[in-house]
């Protein structure tokens, strides 16, 4: 006897015959107004297209990183307008090609422009995976793959972190989001009535988060209705930090969370988690660090002293999307908590997803943690990934990156036109292009001037040749600078070299 027992129950058997239409508001009900066969044969055309356009030749170092178009030109090229009629698949078809062309290769080796690069095959076929199945991962019964393999990540992550008591977590849809939950957590960690009371039951509550900390964190107070001005941003002066302190507690204010920050944005700067965590066991703060960009340093044996003392905060945030190239977005927001401080914070327990009489353990109905209802399985192309190459691979990857940040940093400093910032910390390389024009002029208030104008003119050059893409900015008081970011293990000692080459033949006019 054939074994049945994986496959669906069959469908009620059709009764012989053409059966009549059943109409509903002057709508046919019958079969499926989808056409199989037209649907599979679009998806087997426009496979290859993705293949070969977005994947193979997008990772091409001898192709460009962007073919640039202003946005007037690309409003023509695209035809974005929405018509009442549809289009045939071959116009589809080269709609996908045209989208491919003209975006951003990000996985090209020469795209060094944010702080997330490269293009890992195991986490691109952990995505396809889950685009075409869909999930939302709000239960166990909708999304049992993924929320388990979430679980799995959520738990590593936080023995790396170094929580031997364990802790609780969710992926959240971008590290400001992730802040945002920090923030959150911290202030009703504080003041539980406030999700049931509101702002208005509250005393006034301040954060203090340090100099170089991500924009999210004075969103986070805004969105949140504790207000930018109750922000304190401490530079690294302690006698400033004790000051202010007192200055709070004096006017009645209540001092409740301080952000650190791992990985800082520009400089790749990371703050001292040590010191910070023994003022906040002082005066019982939540203590958040934003290891959105640092924390893959966790996974180098080397590199890990740069967060030291990451195990006593009380909630971190760390994107593998950026280091350790998980693919846009995965987030990891996780508390050092074991009494479902997440849940309890954010639950609304709605009847209709998180019933109490499901027939399997809905402790894995884990959705209500989060502020979200429908939520993308974001773990799940981590996971794979890390399945494929282990954590000795991941450590690899953060070894090697470092060690090309180091690289670059040492060929600036011997080449006639090029200053560090300063020395790299991390993977960010900070310098200036000093042209040929400026090289004899004294340090000083005109030429500061003139140095800053000379990176956006280079970015305009590089961009509008496709050759490659590094971010500039100012800082402070300082002029325009480049941040070049290393993470991508396509990335070479030759492509360093061109980076440098490319940014003086680009510059070496003005």
């Amino acid at each position: 006897m054939n074994d049945t027992s994986s496959k669906a129950s069959a469908s009620p058997a059709e009764p012989k015959g053409k059966r009549p239409p059943v109409l509903v508001d002057g709508v046919t009900l019958n079969g499926p107004t989808l056409d199989i066969r037209e649907a599979e044969s679009f998806l087997r055309d426009a496979m290859p297209i993705i293949m070969e356009e977005a994947v193979w030749k997008a990772t091409d170092v001898k192709e460009k990183v962007c073919e640039w178009r202003s946005p007037e030109q690309l409003k023509d090229l695209l035809d974005l307008e929405l018509r009442e009629g549809g289009e045939a698949h071959p116009q589809i078809l080269q709609r996908c090609r045209d989208a491919i062309r003209y975006s951003v290769k990000t996985g090209h080796p020469l795209f060094f422009n944010q702080l997330y690069a490269g293009m890992d095959p195991y986490s691109l076929v952990g995505r396809f995976i889950t685009e075409a199945i869909n999930p939302s991962l709000y239960t166990y019964e909708v999304a049992p793959v993924f929320l388990l393999t979430e679980e799995a990540v959520l738990q590593k992550m936080i023995e790396i972190i170094g929580w031997q008591e364990g802790g609780d977590g969710i992926f959240s849809p971008g590290g400001s989001v992730s802040n945002m939950y920090a923030v959150n957590v911290a202030r009703y960690h504080h003041c539980p009535d406030v999700k049931v009371l509101g702002l208005s039951a509250l005393p006034r509550l301040v954060m203090f988060t340090s100099q170089e900390c991500h924009y999210s964190v004075a969103k986070a107070a805004a969105f949140l209705g504790i207000g930018t001005n109750n922000v304190y941003v401490i530079p690294s002066d302690k006698r400033y930090a004790a000051y202010c302190w007192l200055l709070l507690v004096t006017a009645g204010a209540l001092p409740f969370m301080v952000n650190a920050t791992a990985g800082t944005t520009v400089l790749g700067a990371f703050d001292p988690l040590e010191e910070i965590a023994d003022i906040c066991e002082r005066h019982n703060l939540w203590m958040h660090v934003d290891a959105c960009w640092g924390g893959g340093a966790l996974m180098s044996k080397k590199h890990r002293y740069l967060l030291q003392g990451i195990h006593r905060a009380n909630s971190v945030a760390w994107n593998p999307h950026k280091m350790l190239m998980a693919g846009l977005q995965c987030c990891a927001f996780m508390v050092r908590d074991k009494t479902n401080l997440l849940q309890r914070c954010h639950s609304a327990q709605a009847s209709y997803l998180f019933q109490q009489d499901k027939f399997y353990d809905v402790s894995y109905d884990t959705g209500d943690k989060s502020i979200q209802c429908s939520r993308k399985p974001d773990a799940f192309k981590f996971w794979l990934m890390w399945k494929a190459i282990g954590t000795k691979g991941l450590e690899e990857r953060v070894d090697r990156a470092l060690a090309m940040a180091r690289y670059l940093a040492e060929e600036i400093k011997k080449r006639d036109g090029f200053r560090l910032v300063m020395e790299p910390e991390y993977t960010n390389v900070c310098f200036w292009y000093i042209p040929p024009s400026l090289r004899d002029m004294a340090d000083g208030p005109e030429f500061w001037r003139n140095v800053h104008a000379v990176a956006p003119v280079v970015k305009e050059r590089m961009m509008k040749k496709g050759s490659m893409m590094v971010g500039y900015q100012p800082h402070g008081d300082k002029a325009n600078f480049f941040r070049q970011i290393i993470i991508s293990p396509q990335v070479s000692r030759e492509d360093m070299d061109f980076l440098l080459d490319q940014i003086h033949s680009l510059g070496m006019d003005l």
